[in-house]
């Protein structure tokens, strides 16, 4: 079986994210629910203590050192991965040095302008997302003329900024960041051009490895919506394993999800009918995969491309037939 791709589970350790704030923000739960997703097959626990979603307002600092840190710390003495999911360089810092491999920052280091140099010293990988302001007031800034071309090239403009400050290349991953500053519309645009992104079709595309994060978004409710009104956050797992598979079947690294199960099914299925596991891998320090768990201090990167024959309409051949 060709490699997989690689499922991220979010552990939000906060009062108020929107698919499950407060379920997890005491440590002992917290950690539970950590050591569940990884029984569960994740590859990596995105620990997250400041949420994201849109509105919401800012935590200080130490407060979210103290919600993310002794649940990091935790989870890795028992060698389960972690990722920080943070736009703060403190409390990137604070992760690695609790045992966390790998930076994942919404803002793309734009919240934070010390954040590439903290990346740097740490030497972890840095998931770079697409993002055009804090979450009070993103949504006022979902315009674009063309939300592809101009999405990919604020992207490559945070790889520049973080090879800048001092960061390899080969550690950083991209993400379109969908429902960051972006409609319904603009998330289904870059979805269906995720082959392109991930080089599956055409060039080579961003030329790094991409993460998803679609799990339970809004779009997803507005796109099941009834009489009754949205689809409520708990009732967009069929809709978030369906991402994972298509995003899987397009090329990308990672996908970043509430629910390991469906996902970790979705994304084994995408690579036996594809024949092929991401178009750009990111490989841990003693070169094996992310999704190998074996226990690895410091993370590397490979970028790696497979061009596999597609048909006319970019689909890989096994899937049609051809």
């Amino acid at each position: 079986m060709p490699d997989r791709t690689v499922v991220m589970g979010v552990l939000n350790v906060t009062p108020d994210s929107f698919s499950d704030g407060g379920r997890f923000l005491e440590p002992a739960t917290a950690i539970a629910r950590g050591k569940a997703l990884a029984a569960a097959g994740v590859d990596i626990v995105d620990v997250g203590g400041e949420s994201t979603r849109p509105g919401a307002g800012r935590v200080p600092v130490q407060v979210e050192i103290q919600r993310v840190v002794p649940v990091i710390s935790e989870l890795t003495s028992v060698d389960i991965l972690c990722s920080v999911d943070t736009t703060r360089a403190a409390v990137a810092d604070a992760a690695v040095r609790a045992g966390a491999v790998i930076v994942n920052d919404v803002s793309g280091g734009l919240a934070d302008p010390e954040m590439g140099a903290a990346v740097a010293d740490t030497g972890v990988p840095w998931i770079l997302m697409h993002w055009r302001g804090h979450s009070a007031d993103m949504d006022a800034l979902a315009r674009y003329d063309d939300v592809v071309a101009e999405v990919g090239a604020e992207l490559l403009d945070r790889v520049t900024a973080a090879v800048a400050a001092g960061v390899d290349e080969s550690r950083l991953v991209l993400d379109p960041g969908l429902g960051f500053a972006k409609t319904a519309a603009h998330n289904w645009a870059l979805l269906r051009a995720l082959p392109r992104f991930t080089g599956a079709i055409g060039d080579s595309g961003w030329g790094f490895p991409v993460l998803i994060g679609a799990s339970r978004k809004r779009f997803l409710g507005a796109l099941l919506a009834d009489e009754r009104g949205l689809r409520p956050a708990d009732g967009r797992e069929s809709a978030t394993t369906a991402i994972s598979a298509l995003a899987a079947a397009a090329g990308v690294w990672g996908v970043r999800v509430h629910e390991a199960e469906p996902s970790l099914d979705a994304v084994r299925v995408a690579a036996a009918v594809s024949g092929r596991g991401p178009q750009r891998r990111l490989l841990r320090a003693d070169g094996s995969s992310w999704t190998d768990h074996r226990s690895g201090a410091e993370s590397t990167s490979e970028r790696t491309t497979v061009r596999p024959e597609h048909t006319t309409d970019g689909m890989p051949a096994a899937v049609t037939g051809g």
